[in-house]
C-alpha cells in the first residue's frame, strides 16, 4: 500500500489537501474518507489505508481547511474544545462543495476504476448523505452522522445506495433522532439504517473511550458487503 498527501482544486480556485491511500495492486474502485471535525487525524488516515487494504482508492479530504489547513486533534480536552470551534466556523454547504470537488479529483486519477462511494464518520456522516443528496457519488456511508435529522428534507433527491450506522446510547444522536430519519426514508430502495444496541457515539473509532469492537467489527462487514456489491 502506498500513501501519500495529494492537492485538490477547490470550485472557487483554492487548494486543499487529501491524505491518498492506495491498494497494492494499483488501482480499484473509489472511496472518500469524510472525517470527523477532529480533521484527517492518524485514525482517519488508518480508515483510509484500511479501506486502501481492502482494495480501493481511498481519499480523506481535510475539510477544515478553510479554518485551519492539516489539522489534526484528538477526541479530549484541549482538542476536543477546538474542534468544536473550527466546527462552529465551518460552513456546511461550503464544504459539501468543496468534498465535491475532492469528488471530482478522485475520479480523474489513473488509479480510478469504477465507481466512488463516500464514507462518513460524526459530522462526515452528515456530509456523506449531503453528497449522496448532490448526486455525485455512487453510494454513501454514513457513521453515526450528526445533523441528518435536520437535512431530511434533502431525502428526496437521494437516488443511490445508503447505509447508516447508530448506535443506541449515543448522547449526540437522540434514538428519537434516528427513528425520525429511519421513519423518512422508509421505502427509499437500497437504504438500509442499523442501529447498534449497547453503544455510543464514536464507537468505530479505535481512539475513542466509545470504541466497540463488536459493533465496528459488524458495521464494518455490512460497510464491505455495500460497498462489494455497490461499487
Amino acid at each position: 500500500m502506498i500513501s501519500q498527501w495529494v492537492e485538490v482544486e477547490s470550485d472557487d480556485g483554492q487548494r486543499f489537501d487529501g491524505y491518498l491511500a492506495l491498494p497494492r495492486p494499483g488501482h480499484g474502485p473509489g472511496v472518500v474518507i469524510v472525517p470527523e471535525i477532529f480533521g484527517v487525524n492518524g485514525h482517519i488516515r488508518s480508515v483510509a489505508e484500511q479501506y486502501a487494504l481492502a482494495g480501493y482508492v481511498a481519499l480523506a479530504p481535510d475539510i477544515l481547511w478553510r479554518s485551519e489547513r492539516r489539522v489534526e486533534l484528538g477526541y479530549e480536552g484541549a482538542d476536543r474544545d477546538k474542534a468544536f470551534a473550527l466546527f462552529k466556523k465551518t460552513d456546511v454547504d461550503q464544504t459539501v462543495a468543496d468534498l465535491s470537488a475532492a469528488v471530482q479529483a478522485l475520479k480523474q486519477r489513473k488509479e480510478m476504476v469504477g465507481r466512488v462511494a463516500a464514507i462518513g464518520y460524526c459530522f462526515g456522516g452528515r456530509l456523506a448523505y449531503r453528497l449522496a443528496a448532490e448526486g455525485v457519488i455512487d453510494a454513501a456511508v454514513a457513521y453515526y452522522g450528526g445533523g441528518i435529522q435536520n437535512d431530511l428534507d434533502q431525502a428526496d433527491k437521494i437516488n443511490v445506495p445508503l447505509v447508516l450506522h447508530f448506535g443506541d446510547r449515543d448522547n449526540s444522536i437522540p434514538l428519537d433522532a434516528v427513528r425520525m430519519i429511519e421513519a423518512r426514508l422508509a421505502g427509499k430502495p437500497n437504504t438500509d439504517l442499523y442501529v447498534y444496541p449497547g453503544v455510543g457515539h464514536g464507537f468505530n473509532c479505535t481512539d475513542r473511550s466509545s470504541y466497540d469492537q463488536r459493533a465496528s467489527a459488524l458495521a464494518l462487514g455490512r460497510t464491505m458487503s455495500f460497498l462489494a456489491h455497490h461499487l
